[in-house]
């Protein structure tokens, strides 16, 4: 990979959005001029998340150590003080440890979809994938197999028949394993150190990365989680599992911790749940079109109250 520097009018750009953004008064328009700039090419994007591994590499350092680069400046002075100081350590960063922690294979897919967003790809044998939120995937076709590389997210597969002769395999790789479709509809979802796949129509073939090709067969009704060196017990599956690709969340007797968790992968910023109240249980299905109205309704069944610092910034705690 080519180590080319980013240009410095670039990086000052990526330091200024970092700032717009964690400033505490970011608009919805402010964060649709930041998308935008962010997908105008490689170079701004490989830019922005330079910003983003120097801020949280301070972000782990005591705040009276560290530079304080999601503190507002007090003036204008100062802001131009902080912004000189992160285009500096932008520009200082060496492009080769950048490389060995940049998400490339995410960055050049050729399907994804950002923090929200799911969409619906149709293959050219007939099969469907619905991506899930944040979700980036390759389809690689050939004469001798049907390949989805799952980079990262989540996808609801429905596998159609293929019409070669001998037929395809339809694969699905995963960085724990490979999974393999027997006329199937199937949800994976990687996540950490695992990867989560619940089966409804057909079987799935599952096969960790280590695991020297031992296969693990889950049945329509069934699910698991595996590592790159084995398969949990299988259990029964989930049949909400995929509701979210219907923009539903469905939960019962969720711990509130979790449901948070899972609720903030549909949404921009930082949405966190307070150790005090993180036992609390949750029931019933929510819209993920709206999770305000989700965080709203949270606040009149429960014990809680949702403290926002800024639009982006939101913690649940005790009422």
């Amino acid at each position: 990979m080519s180590e080319t520097p980013i240009n410095p009018a670039i990086i000052r750009e990526a330091a200024t959005w970092l700032m717009t953004l964690h400033g505490g008064e970011a608009t919805e328009a402010d964060q649709q001029a930041w998308q935008r700039w962010r997908s105008r090419s490689p170079e701004h994007q490989r830019a922005w998340l330079c910003a983003q591994k120097i801020n949280n590499a301070f972000s782990d350092i005591p705040a009276e150590l560290g530079m304080p680069v999601l503190d507002r400046p007090a003036s204008y002075q100062q802001r131009r003080t902080a912004l000189k100081a992160l285009s500096l350590l932008l520009t200082a960063a060496p492009v080769a440890w950048l490389a060995t922690r940049m998400p490339w294979e995410e960055w050049t897919a050729e399907y994804q979809t950002g923090t929200g967003e799911q969409r619906d790809v149709a293959l050219s044998d007939g099969s469907r994938l619905m991506l899930n939120t944040a979700s980036s995937i390759d389809v690689k076709f050939d004469a001798s197999r049907r390949l989805v590389r799952l980079y990262t997210g989540e996808m609801l597969v429905n596998s159609g028949r293929d019409q070669l002769v001998p037929a395809r395999p339809f694969l699905v790789q995963t960085r724990h394993g490979m999974l393999r479709a027997l006329g199937t509809r199937f949800d994976v979802r990687q996540e950490g150190m695992r990867s989560h796949v619940a089966v409804f129509e057909g079987a799935v073939e599952v096969v960790p990365q280590k695991s020297e090709g031992k296969a693990v067969l889950l049945k329509a009704g069934q699910q698991c989680v595996f590592t790159a060196k084995g398969v949990e017990p299988v259990q029964k599956a989930d049949g909400t599992l995929a509701l979210w690709s219907q923009g539903v969340l469905v939960a019962e007797k969720m711990r509130l911790a979790d449901f948070i968790d899972e609720l903030a992968r549909y949404r921009h910023g930082r949405l966190v749940c307070d150790p005090t109240v993180a036992d609390q249980l949750v029931s019933g299905a929510f819209q993920l079109n709206d999770t305000d109205q989700v965080l709203f309704l949270l606040s009149k069944v429960l014990p809680v109250r949702v403290e926002k610092i800024s639009r982006y910034w939101v913690t649940v705690t005790k009422a």
